[in-house]
């Protein structure tokens, strides 16, 4: 299990950061050179950065905007995209 301050560590990271973290993560595991109780504990913080990962793709996925362009082809409007 991740514990709260780690969790809270994780829940301030910026999405690259997190990426980058749960990559080193990945990483560190498929070699295999990490001792039984490390690999429990890295893969509990990479499935929270998994999670927090997704949480800002999902986030930044409700920010896209739908581009409206006028007969002159300018942008005129912008609106919710579309799920």
């Amino acid at each position: 299990m991740v514990t709260e301050e780690a969790a809270g560590s994780i829940e301030n990271l910026s999405f690259e950061q997190a990426l980058a973290e749960l990559e080193t993560i990945v990483r560190n595991l498929e070699q295999g050179n990490v001792p039984l109780e490390k690999s429990i504990e890295l893969y509990a913080r990479g499935e929270a950065l998994r999670e927090k990962c997704d949480k800002l793709l999902k986030a930044a996925e409700e920010k896209v905007e739908k581009i409206q362009m006028n007969s002159a082809g300018r942008a005129v409007a912008t609106e919710a995209l579309d799920e």
